[in-house]
């Protein structure tokens, strides 16, 4: 492990205690081998001036809610420090009255909460105070005679905690077992099952301690052969198996949820290992990644409602045999392993995935290295489920606030580059879907840059193309449940008799059989969707074709014919089917200012006029279009299929 320290950067900072704070603690946070999502805490300790011109020392310490990584100034709580100390003399203390008390000891009411570590920081009396989970030395703690182990790397000048319950707890026995210890003596604090405190009144000294020590932990590792797995070449996946466990866990999650296939070399290395099933029911890497992943992830066999039965089993008599009138959580589990294929991470939205997939990662590696120590030892079950249940940790679970609509939801959307097909993809989003987003130009995989969208380049007239990125599609992000099949193209005007064939056949092949052999191949995936619904966008000249446009109007006619009869073939299966009829939508990719110009000199109106020559007088957008779209992809049209609605502002020949 190296040190990132820049003496430049540092000096930039002028000697400010937060700024430097900052900068350390951004160090810190980046380095996911130290921490990873909100783990680990750091604190500064600062003499100010309060309103009545008294001198005081405030611990700014991590905010709760706050990531190590991109923390800034505003991410501290500043707190009082002879409160901290008079706190870590009480006797005992709970958990909500810790944060009570802390968060009175505050001289910033609007600071968020301070970390649960909060008590711990004061009591060592070091300007600087780093805490990380560091994967190399949890890795060396959770093994047969991990203690012996770290007093061998380390030597009697670092302090050896045992494992206690984070909060008031922890700093209550390092508040005991420090009473008469001289901490210049001190190199730094290791916590059994939980990670590594280094302290100084130098940031840069304090800093470089952590990378020390986690180096030397390292160089054990290498020392004694605990090597990283090598990887194992993948093989062939199912998409089809992928969104049946998706389906599964959806239901034992009770909402739809996001499922994510990892089939790097590294953990389809992990998925070989012959007892991959033992070693992972042992619990995970740290105790604070347990409300991210549960306590163990799901093996999978050939049976997977079997498997996820006895999952759900085994976690109720874990809840029974420890709870206390705690209320039973959810009983899904948040990642699984595909014997020789790689493993999976579930969750409600793209961020929840990579939270998971992060932390399942260094998990698997962590294991593997123990094992080769003498076997993963994991905190047991009672001490897990304490962690699990923890009243402060569920709070931050309850702060997620209510999920937006179609959360966990995936959606499938083509000619999504532009006009309608990229409406609908920020509609979608904006309810909380994931979106794969297809179109032929290749913009598109650039078009969007929230996580929650895949743009993929895709010619919706080629099949093995589209098979190609449903499976894509479903390895990313799990399944399919919303199709919006808006691809198409206006051909030049042209009457009957001077229709040329080739004309005829691409109006055809894009606005008709393409959207057929996408249905078909999507209809599989639908069927294990949640509230699958599926939207055409066909055209205001289905009920009211013009002259010069029968290549458009009949494949819009004949797609529109498609979206009834797969309504009715559909029904049963509780897929959706409904069409929009839009007109006149001129913020899209067929209306070029050649086009609208030519047009509205036909009707012998301005442009302006042109845009709102109907009933309403007013102009139909993409963005219309698309909130209709999504109204008949969500609860709106929940009872309703088949329907083909119009948006034109009112047109008298359709109407």
């Amino acid at each position: 492990m190296k040190s990132n320290w820049k003496n430049e950067e540092a000096k930039k900072l002028k000697g400010d205690l937060l700024k430097l704070r900052v900068y350390t603690s951004q160090l810190l946070g980046n380095n996911e081998d130290l921490v990873m999502h909100g783990g680990g805490n750091t604190s500064v300790k600062i003499k100010e001036k309060n309103i009545f011109g008294e001198e005081e020392e405030i611990l700014y310490v991590k905010g709760s809610g706050w990531d190590l990584g991109t923390i800034k100034e505003q991410g501290f709580s500043p707190v009082k420090l002879s409160a901290l100390l008079k706190l870590a003399e009480l006797p005992t203390l709970t958990d909500v009255d810790m944060v009570k008390y802390q968060r009175m000891a505050m001289t910033n009411p609007s600071a968020p909460n301070p970390s649960v570590e909060t008590i711990l920081h004061g009591i060592i009396p070091y300007t600087f105070v780093d805490h990380t989970h560091a994967d190399a030395v949890v890795i060396i703690t959770n093994t047969p005679g991990g203690k012996s182990r770290i007093q061998e790397i380390y030597g009697k000048n670092m302090l050896i905690v045992p494992y206690v319950m984070p909060g008031f707890i922890l700093a209550k026995t390092i508040y005991e077992m420090t009473k008469n210890i001289n901490w210049d003596t001190l190199d730094g604090m290791i916590l059994m099952s939980h990670g590594v405190f280094t302290f100084d009144h130098d940031p840069k000294r304090a800093y470089e301690n952590m990378i020390d020590i986690v180096t030397k932990a390292e160089n054990y590792l290498k020392k004694n052969k605990a090597a990283t797995i090598k990887g194992a070449k993948k093989g062939k996946v199912n998409a089809l198996d992928i969104a049946k466990i998706r389906k599964q866990i959806s239901t034992t999650w009770g909402a739809p949820i996001l499922t994510r296939l990892d089939d790097s070399a590294a953990s389809v290395a992990f998925s070989h290992l012959p007892n991959v099933k033992k070693i992972t029911n042992r619990g995970p890497l740290t105790p604070d990644h347990i409300i991210r992943t549960k306590r163990t992830p799901i093996v999978f066999s050939k049976n997977l409602e079997r498997d996820l039965e006895k999952y759900v089993t085994d976690y109720k008599a874990y809840f029974k045999a420890h709870n206390q009138g705690e209320k039973l959580l959810d009983q899904a589990p948040r990642w699984a392993v595909l014997p020789k294929e790689g493993t999976l991470s579930f969750g409600p939205t793209p961020k929840h995935l990579r939270v998971i997939e992060d932390i399942t990662r260094h998990t698997k590696k962590a294991i593997f290295q123990a094992e080769q120590l003498g076997g993963w030892k994991a905190l047991g079950k009672a001490d897990l489920f304490e962690v699990e249940y923890w009243s402060l940790e569920q709070a931050k679970l309850s702060k997620a606030g209510t999920p937006k609509s179609m959360q966990g939801k995936v959606a499938l959307v083509t000619g999504a580059a532009s006009g309608i097909g990229k409406a609908c993809v920020e509609s979608l989003v904006a309810q909380g879907a994931a979106v794969v987003a297809l179109d032929i130009v290749k913009s598109i995989q650039s078009t969007f840059s929230q996580k929650e969208v895949v743009g993929i380049q895709c010619d919706v007239t080629n099949s093995k193309q589209i098979e190609k990125v449903i499976e894509q599609a479903v390895l990313h992000f799990g399944g399919i449940d919303l199709l919006v099949s808006n691809a198409g193209t206006f051909p030049p005007s042209s009457k009957i008799v001077d229709m040329d064939e080739k004309t005829w056949q691409k109006s055809m092949d894009i606005n008709l059989t393409s959207h057929q052999r996408l249905l078909k191949m999507c209809t599989p995936f639908l069927e294990l969707g949640h509230d699958a619904a599926v939207v055409l966008i066909a055209s205001k000249n289905v009920p009211a074709p013009g002259p010069g446009a029968a290549a458009y109007s009949v494949a819009k006619a004949g797609l529109t014919q498609l979206g009834r009869i797969a309504a009715m073939e559909l029904g049963e299966k509780g897929i959706r089917v409904n069409m929009i009829h839009p007109n006149a939508v001129f913020d899209t990719a067929i209306w070029t200012e050649e086009v609208l110009s030519r047009r509205a000199k036909n009707y012998g109106l301005t442009i302006e006029k042109y845009k709102t020559n109907n009933l309403l007088k007013v102009e139909v957008t993409s963005t219309d279009v698309a909130n209709l779209a999504i109204a008949m992809l969500g609860n709106t049209f929940g009872k309703i299929t088949g329907a083909q609605v119009p948006i034109d502002g009112g047109n008298d020949r359709v109407i």
